[in-house]
Parts: C-alpha cells; structure tokens; sequence
C-alpha cells in the first residue's frame, strides 16, 4: 500500500515538529548542574508540564527564573530561531512586555547539552513571568482588544526580522492545514470528521488558491490565552507579559491573530464570534490587516481550531495513557466548530471590516 505525497507530508509536518516521539525526561541533577557550572545560578529547581519539552521554575536567593531544555527532535536551529526572535524584541522594541533571555555568564544566550546517544538538547533560562493568564481571567471586549493591540505591536516590531531557520516546518503552521487532511481518519466520531470536512472545504476554496500572494513576515505562531499573562486590574496596561515563542515562524500574518480568536471561538454561545472579533479589532488598531486577506481570517480561525482537535485525537490515538487528559483539554473543540459554523462567514467578515473602519 502506498501513502498519498499529502499523508507523507503530514507525517513529515508532524515529526519536524516534535509530535511523533517521546524523550525521556532529563536528569534534575543534571540541570542543576549546568545552571550552576553556565549560569552561576543555584536555588530549588521545580519541573513544570509542558507539551514537549523540559520546563523548571528556578526559584534562587534573589530572583524566580524559567528554565527549558529543548526536546532532543527539536534541531539546534530552530531552538536559536525562538531565541533570537526574543532576544530581538529585547532590543528594537524594549517597552513590549516580551519575556527576556538570561545570558550565561560567559555571554551566551543557551547551553548545548550533548546526550550518551549522540543527540544535543538546548538549555536556556529566561526570566519568569508572574501574574494570571488570559485564559483564567475571563475578560471583557475591551480587554480582548487591549490583547490583540499586543500581538499587532508584537507582528510591528518583528516585521524586519529574518532568520535562516525562520522557514522551519511546523505542523501548527495553518499554511499547512490542506495537507493535513490524514488526520481525519484518527477521529473516531463520524460528525467530528464531518465538521473538519466542512472546514477543510471552506480553507482549500477561500485560502489556497491566495497562499502564494498572502502578506508573510516571522509572526509569534502561538498567541494563545496561556502565553499572554495579564492584569485584570488594570484596563490601559492589560497584558503584563508575552511568552512561549517556540511556534515562531515565517508565515501569512493573517495567521497569527487566528490563533488566538481560534482559542477565543465558541466562548459566548450565543455568539460564538464575539470574543474573536473583539480580538482582532484590537490587533488592526496597531496592525491593521489588508481589505483583500480580511475575509480570510475567520476561515483561518476555524482551520487552527479544526488542526487542533484533528492533532488531539490523532495523539490520543498514540498515547493511550494519556488519551484522557488530552481529550479532556479539546473536549469543547469540536462543540466550539460547529457552533461557530452555524454563523455566517459574511457577517463575520462584515463585522470585522466594521471594527477596522471604525479605528481607522
């Protein structure tokens, strides 16, 4: 039996973005060891959960550090993408509440830690961002806007950026979403494969034929309610905190602000696209999008939320002892699709495009 050149490329997709393998967890010992021989730093090292890679919170005499060591599938490259798009914001754009990269004390922003079995993880430390993330805090319109106008100054400052791995493969990366049809054989329930159909539709009739010409530059890639930390205090100065750049990459803009009002879809039931088109009014007010790509973000936002439940299944399928817990976090997923469905696209895009006249 032979694979279709789309099934080979998902499964390619998949790996290069660390999804297929599992690693064991690296040594504590081992990290306190490097934190204190790179960094001269000592104090009680706690592991965090994370989707792939080893994540501590260091907590030392002065100062609370986050500390990740990169999965050992995840090349050297990408991991100083990630980097130096942190470490870039730093520089051109310091009043963004953009997470920093501590240097090790000879300079360096990471540490290469070289396996028994030949493979390399990357150690880094970054500063740890303390407060409540967007997803705890349950905000208002004007709040959701107050995070998009975030992300926009964020997609402002990296626009001149370049890196030679900024063209990486990611499976997140809704660019890829039409070639990611496989993963509707992984979903067991016939109206979930019937809903990602529907929504594999609308993105190979309104976003591929304009692949080629859509507006690209390196965005965030995972803008998500657990990587903006925020306020809820405060109104003007909402959001306190930007972090996680590990699905930076070069992509179409518009794909950026349709992660979060993926995230965002479904949240008010009656009115499944309110809280993501308060987003993305906030996101044109600093970066606003061109009149020819808006009706392509909400197909945009479905296709991240349809890739997410599609990815969920496929490594609950995988992963059987934790096929629960990931099911558990995309239970709404599919609820969120169809309800979202039931509205229709032009209204949204009306709606949209009234937000933006309204700011302009």
């Amino acid at each position: 039996m032979t694979t279709s050149p789309a099934a080979n490329h998902a499964q390619r997709l998949l790996e290069e973005s660390g999804l297929t393998s599992s690693h064991e967890p690296i040594d504590v010992m081992l990290v306190s060891f490097f934190l204190e021989e790179h960094y001269r730093l000592t104090g009680r090292l706690g592991r965090l959960a994370t989707e792939k890679d080893d994540t501590f919170r260091l907590g030392t005499d002065s100062s609370t550090y986050l500390v990740k060591v990169s999965p050992p599938d995840e090349t050297e490259a990408v991991v100083a993408l990630q980097t130096a798009a942190m470490r870039y914001l730093e520089t051109t754009a310091s009043h963004l509440p953009v997470q920093r990269v501590k240097l090790t004390a000879g300079g360096d922003d990471h540490v290469t830690i070289r396996l028994n079995d030949g493979r390399t993880r990357v150690l880094r430390v970054f500063d740890f961002v303390e407060g409540q993330v967007l997803a705890d805090a349950n905000p208002d319109a004007e709040r959701l806007a107050k995070a998009g106008e975030m992300l926009g100054l964020i997609d402002v400052a990296l626009r001149p950026f370049t890196h030679p791995a900024d063209r990486r493969g990611l499976a997140w990366d809704i660019r890829h979403f039409h070639q990611m049809t496989e993963l509707v054989d992984h979903t067991p329930n016939p109206e979930h494969r019937q809903l990602a159909q529907s929504v594999f539709r609308l993105f190979g009739e309104n976003i591929v034929p304009r692949l080629g010409d859509l507006e690209t530059q390196v965005i965030h890639g995972d803008f998500s309610p657990y990587n903006i930390v925020v306020d809820p205090e405060k109104s003007d100065h909402f959001v306190t905190g930007v972090i996680d750049f590990g699905d930076t990459v070069r992509s179409a803009v518009i794909f950026d602000p349709a992660v979060p009002m993926a995230n965002l879809l479904g949240r008010t039931p009656d009115h499944p696209w309110r809280d993501a088109c308060a987003f993305a009014a906030g996101y044109q007010r600093k970066r606003p999008i061109q009149a020819s790509e808006l009706p392509l973000l909400p197909v945009a936002a479905l296709a991240r939320l349809t890739l997410r439940a599609l990815i969920t299944n496929w490594r609950a399928e995988r992963a059987p002892e934790r096929r629960e817990y990931l099911l558990g976090h995309a239970k709404d997923d599919w609820i969120n699709i169809e309800r979202s469905l039931t509205v229709s696209l032009d209204d949204v895009v009306a709606h949209l495009r009234e937000a933006r006249h309204g700011h302009s």
